[in-house]
């Protein structure tokens, strides 16, 4: 699905040995409880970009990471961050990709002055903490930053979660504090049919488990279906003018991308999964017109009527879990989404300006042969972007398996949040 995901930066590995030092104890500091943080991204027009403070929340139980914890999965265009009120030592982090700044980089951004629903979680401080939410752009450079405070003695802090939505788990690896926790949401489903989308959520999860490296990491994953029921059946489509009211207003034609498949309502997402363990969010869309899209540690959304639903999810949980890279392009769509003097921050393309942090080590010695090279063409540009193998599961829409190289980087990141050492 074509869509617009700001690459990595360096790779995991590193990231994980760097974790190992002076890493905050999470017992110590907070609780087994989750704080919700609601926020508004503003600018476009000329304006400088704002991040505005919506609303705290917290809800019991923390499904995240308990190690690692001032780690980043990967260096994203935005980071969210703890820090401890007194001692000021960072407690926690993490890193995502959102919305709002794909939508940056489009004509309308230069006429026009829009505002974005955003949310994350991060664990409950056990004291106060601030809380540093940073978003930087596709040269890494910072757009806006703000800092708030949460106080535990915070009356204004809402209570979520006593009443969560029906749910059944769909795959049970173990528990929470331990594995990683998937649910799935339905959208354009009306009461009368969840077990369709029972169905569905089913094949989708068994689809994306039977890849390597997931088939080999069963036990390190929870999928749980989400009944959300929508008042009417189907999704917005605004190149055919049906137009539906959803559980969270989703819709094609995102940036004027037909096959771009997104919602405005983050927080009415993550109202339906309040009192569930999540950290990953899929939502599939009851509808067989063609697309998707994924945005790393948002969501990833997937057509479940349409006859490529299963390879387009596993290719936007790619997205939205791994943060890997589109391979593809179109020669009539070239896009600058990745600038060719910066290295990309995904592991699976690179412009050279930084290859070593790449796949240099998996590149095959002279006398060796191996799928894995410099292919150029990636990144929605035909030159000057280079992907690792000829073709991959974040290719195109019939290879079968991910490469060599993605295999390697989501092993790693299924490990950086499921292995203490």
């Amino acid at each position: 699905m074509k869509h617009i995901l700001f690459s990595l930066l360096a790779g995991i590995t590193a990231l994980t040995a760097g974790a190992a030092v002076d890493n905050p104890s999470f017992d110590e500091n907070f609780c087994d409880s989750t704080l919700r943080v609601d926020y508004i991204f503003g600018g476009g027009a000329g304006n400088d970009v704002q991040v505005l403070l919506d609303r705290q929340s917290k809800s019991a139980g923390w499904a995240g990471r308990r190690h690692h914890l001032k780690a980043l999965p990967y260096e994203r265009n935005g980071i969210i961050s703890v820090v401890d009120a007194e001692t000021r030592d960072t407690l926690y982090r993490n890193s995502f990709s959102s919305l709002f700044q794909e939508w940056l980089s489009t004509e309308e951004a230069d006429s026009v002055a829009r505002g974005y629903e955003n949310t994350f979680l991060v664990p409950l401080p056990k004291r106060e903490a601030d809380i540093v939410l940073q978003l930087a752009d596709n040269r890494h450079e910072p757009l806006a930053k703000l800092v708030h405070r949460y106080s535990p003695k915070d009356e204004l802090v809402m209570r979520r979660g006593q009443n969560p939505l029906p749910h059944t788990y769909l795959h049970k690896g173990g528990n929470s504090d331990k594995v990683i926790d998937v649910a799935i949401l339905a959208e354009g489903y009306t009461q009368e049919e969840m077990d369709s989308f029972l169905n569905h959520a089913k094949l989708i999860t068994n689809e994306i488990l039977s890849y390597t490296p997931y088939s080999e990491n069963k036990d390190k994953f929870n999928f749980v279906a989400v009944m959300s029921p929508s008042k009417e059946s189907g999704v917005t489509i605004p190149l055919k003018e049906e137009w539906k009211e959803t559980a969270f207003g989703s819709h094609f034609s995102t940036f004027h991308s037909a096959r771009y498949l997104t919602t405005p309502n983050l927080k009415s997402v993550h109202d339906a999964l309040s009192g569930i363990p999540y950290e990953h969010v899929v939502i599939l869309v009851n509808t067989d017109n063609y697309g998707g899209g994924g945005i790393f540690n948002s969501y990833l959304m997937s057509a479940a009527r349409n006859k490529f639903v299963l390879p387009v999810s596993v290719h936007e949980f790619g997205h939205s879990f791994g943060g890997l890279a589109d391979e593809y392009f179109y020669a009539n769509e070239e896009s600058d989404t990745y600038p060719l003097d910066v290295e990309p921050w995904a592991p699976n393309i690179t412009t050279l300006v930084d290859f070593p942090s790449k796949w240099e080590k998996m590149m095959p010695k002279k006398g060796e042969k191996s799928e894995v090279g410099l292919f150029e063409g990636g990144g929605y540009r035909s030159k000057g972007i280079y992907r690792p193998v000829e073709t991959c599961r974040m290719r195109d829409n019939y290879h079968p398996t991910f490469c060599p190289v993605c295999q390697a980087a989501l092993q790693d990141l299924i490990d950086f949040y499921t292995k203490e050492e």
